[in-house]
């Protein structure tokens, strides 16, 4: 008997029914990907090499079922064991929820894991980029003033000794470092995930980051010719190439935030002075904004650095410092820029 202050009968409450399933949120995923066509256009760059007599599962629905499972947080293989028979699993890949076949086992997503190599890896990658590319063109039919492309590392935790995992003292894990890309249009709110590259753990920033956006600009320009272009990138990325490819790229903008060092805390220290004037006096946390030119021992030439000189003020806590760089050629106000 539950919730008695409720009812005035008895409810009883029974799990046996054979066919259920706790994942039926699921479905709205299917009808997103079947709307996208995203499963469909990974699993065209992927050549089967398997003996079509023999094959069960093909590589659509392989794909379809680690997806899916995925997103549901099912990331281990071995969950395939449990969920062979889920209906709600079974409809995702197109097969009958109550009669159809069993889904692939561990032993057979593993294998089928451990056979894609780097150039269907690519090849997906590539095909990823194009659809997400593609949809927005159609849906905004080509007509975009700026297109942002935002770039960042991200923390993947790993739990055995899977190759190519390390520990990396930032996030203080042993994990990989992906390195994903988004894109956001003009003022919307929404970015867009368009690139995912698989990374050791002790990948620095800014690795692959020149070939990933060669590969986004040149297709964004091909589908949105009259737009700006503008990179967003944080401090791991302030690197001599990098500056050096985006300076060369026509009509390309840029904002890329730089650590703080010796030199540009000299440069910022009456911006700084100021805003511990400001905050003693509101008793608040303030901030200001100027500008300075400034080269690395490394450039070839000077770089606009936007600054902001904070002071951070939280209840019970002492003030504290908090200065911070951008590296821009952008030309407007400098607290535009940053904000």
């Amino acid at each position: 008997m539950i919730f008695p202050e409720l009812f005035s009968r008895p409810v009883v409450t029974r799990f046996d029914q054979h066919h259920g399933s706790s994942d039926g949120g699921a479905i709205l995923l299917k009808g997103a990907d079947k709307r996208r066509g995203l499963t469909g256009l990974l699993a065209e760059c992927i050549e089967d090499k398997r003996d079509c007599a023999k094959v069960v599962h093909d590589v659509r629905e392989l794909i379809r079922q680690r997806v899916f499972a995925m997103a549901c947080s099912y990331a281990d293989c071995n969950d395939a064991a449990r969920l062979a028979n889920d209906p709600i699993h079974k409809l995702l890949v197109d097969r009958d929820p109550v009669d159809g076949a069993s889904l692939a086992s561990q032993p057979t997503l593993s294998r089928f894991e451990n056979s894609v190599g780097r150039k269907e890896l690519f090849r997906m990658g590539e095909a990823l980029a194009e659809g997400v590319i593609a949809r927005h063109r159609r849906r905004r039919r080509g007509k975009t003033r700026q297109i942002t492309i935002d770039l960042d590392p991200t923390e993947d935790p790993t739990h055995g000794a899977q190759q190519l995992s390390f520990f990396n003292g930032h996030y203080d894990s042993w994990c990989y470092l992906p390195l994903l890309g988004f894109i956001s249009f003009d003022d919307e709110p929404e970015q867009y995930l368009c690139t995912a590259i698989l990374r050791p753990g002790n990948a620095p920033d800014r690795l692959a980051a020149i070939a990933v956006l060669n590969r986004l600009i040149k297709r964004l320009r091909k589908a949105f010719p009259g737009a700006r272009i503008l990179i967003r990138l944080d401090a791991g990325f302030a690197a001599p190439d990098i500056f050096d490819f985006l300076d060369e790229e026509p009509r390309v903008d840029y904002v890329v935030a730089m650590a703080k060092n010796a030199v540009l805390g000299r440069r910022s220290h009456r911006l700084m002075g100021t805003a511990r004037r400001l905050s003693r006096e509101s008793n608040e946390t303030e901030r200001i904004y100027g500008e300075c030119r400034y080269a690395a021992g490394t450039w070839p030439h000077k770089r606009r650095v936007v600054m902001k000189a904070e002071v951070l003020r939280y209840p019970g806590r002492k003030p504290k410092d908090n200065p911070r760089f951008v590296i821009t050629n952008l030309r407007q106000s400098s607290r535009f820029i940053y904000e």
